[in-house]
């Protein structure tokens, strides 16, 4: 049981690391530097170990940026409900693919900045094979351990970004408390920044997305902000602290 719980939490937590650090704070919005490593991982290797399209998600999040809440936001609770964004982001993802491919412009300018393609994978259609790989590899561990619960935890791990992706998505915009009043629905929801290393705090990240710390009060814990540092000591990003709006608080 302890083995597969570990196995869970690894490949977790390697999942959200590649979304939060390379994905949002880098991609999305230029918070950190990609490396010439990093942008390799992000552009090239990201995709098998998460699933998700790079450039698709980075044009989805900005979308959602641009129309925090609104009847265009592609996965807003008060468009449908906390429950039913769960669904309402996979159609708008989907979507948001399909346009990328077909290069409409309504979705391609508002990635103008990503100078690489759709990943192959989504291009052709092939979008089930990282899942279907995974499964694969999730199987064959738990036949050769004998531990079924470890092949389970490895697969639920690595497939894990639609419910992370959720929890940020709609409790992020339903539940929580705010720090600044920005005229739309997000707030910051502890419990969930907690599960999903500072995402969680989307009140404090719709104030400041150009930052890479999403904790502005002294008792809001980002583990994404500490995963950074990590990430650059280590090669993959570049991060000067002195691009943080002036503004932001530190206490």
């Amino acid at each position: 049981m302890m083995t597969a719980l570990t196995v869970f939490l690894f490949t977790y937590f390697l999942n959200i690391t590649l979304i939060t650090v390379l994905y949002h704070r880098g991609l999305a919005h230029g918070a950190v530097k990609l490396t010439r490593f990093g942008r390799f991982l992000a552009k090239d290797v990201a995709v098998w170990l998460t699933g998700i399209d790079p450039k698709g998600w980075v044009c989805m999040h900005r979308l959602h940026h641009n129309h925090s809440d609104s009847a265009l936001d592609p996965h807003s609770p008060v468009n449908s409900s906390i429950v039913g964004v769960f669904f309402d982001q996979h159609r708008s993802f989907s979507r948001v693919l399909s346009g990328l491919i077909r290069k409409k412009k309504e979705f391609t300018e508002v990635v103008s900045d990503i100078d690489f393609d759709v990943h192959w994978l989504n291009a052709n259609k092939l979008w089930w094979l990282p899942l279907a790989l995974h499964s694969v590899i999730g199987v064959v561990l738990g036949m050769t351990t004998s531990n079924y619960l470890l092949g389970f935890g490895y697969v639920a791990g690595m497939s894990s970004h639609p419910v992370q992706g959720w929890l940020v998505n709609s409790f992020g915009h339903a539940k929580g408390y705010q720090n600044f009043d920005l005229g739309d629905h997000s707030r910051n929801n502890t419990l969930v920044a907690w599960a999903v290393v500072g995402e969680g705090y989307q009140n404090n990240h719709h104030k400041y997305p150009a930052s890479a710390k999403f904790s502005v009060k002294w008792y809001e814990v980002d583990v994404g902000y500490f995963l950074v540092h990590v990430l650059d000591l280590v090669g993959v990003v570049e991060y000067n602290p002195k691009l943080k709006p002036a503004s932001l608080e530190t206490n």
